[in-house]
């Protein structure tokens, strides 16, 4: 598989290492980046990673933009200014830095979540706090979903193909 699914949590040593789960690892060695490259979510008290597939989607994300624009230069200082790219140790372990940290707020621990063609770092009780939030706009959206494709439902899969009321 190619791409970071599940979550797991390590513990961070007293050298400040942790270590990046064996199944986000085989990922990366599949992607062909040398390291991990990490920059601080723009959206939440977490850290986005990968390699290959998160750098080509930045890419592409920007190329959208005009070249000069103010919109390009600043996402791109967002993404890329503020992004490091850390060694992986032969162990794979990582020593994520006070930036990064801080940014996250990670202590002794690190939830990892995958994302796809990403991802996140996380505090683990922020990130409960996440998936919790997550998990109600999700159940509110599949309400309002369905609530959508109910008044949407075709007359062909009504009882008796007809709009009730109709007669035939």
């Amino acid at each position: 598989m190619d791409r970071f699914v599940s979550n797991f949590t390590n513990r961070v040593d007293a050298k400040g290492r942790v270590s990046i789960p064996a199944p986000f690892r085989a990922v990366l060695a599949r992607d062909g980046f040398e390291g991990l490259y990490v920059h601080p979510a723009l959206d939440a008290p977490a850290l986005d990673a990968g390699g290959n597939a998160l750098l080509a989607e930045i890419d592409a994300l920007l190329s959208t933009l005009s070249p000069y624009s103010e919109e390009r230069d600043h996402l791109s200082t967002a993404l890329l200014g503020t992004s490091e790219v850390l060694k992986i140790d032969p162990e794979g372990r990582v020593i994520l830095t006070d930036t990064l940290r801080e940014h996250a707020g990670l202590t002794d621990a690190v939830t990892f979540v995958g994302h796809g063609h990403k991802f996140q770092l996380w505090e683990p009780e922020r990130f409960r706090a996440h998936l919790e939030e997550a998990r109600a706009k999700v159940r509110d959206l599949k309400k309002s979903l369905g609530a959508v494709r109910g008044l949407a439902t075709p007359l062909a899969s009504r009882p008796g193909g007809m709009p009730p009321g109709a007669r035939e």
